[in-house]
């Protein structure tokens, strides 16, 4: 799996969702929710995109693949 975990405001709590899935995980405040995200996304090696209580992203992290040393 590599789809993106996102953290969401929703309804005066947080939500951490996986793009592609129905489900979502509520959590009470966005610093919970920032950490069960965060460790979904190192699991399955995928991007942790942290949204503010507006809707926008302010914040994004990937934990995928990356070759080290950069190709090229």
């Amino acid at each position: 799996m590599s789809k993106n975990v996102h953290v969401v405001p929703n309804d005066g709590g947080w939500n951490v969702r996986v793009e592609g899935s129905k489900r979502s995980k509520s959590y009470s405040t966005q610093g919970e929710a920032i950490r069960a995200g965060r460790k979904i996304a190192r699991t399955n090696h995928a991007d942790h995109i942290v949204h503010g209580r507006n809707g926008r992203i302010r914040q994004r992290d990937s934990y995928g693949r990356d070759p080290f040393p950069p190709r090229g």
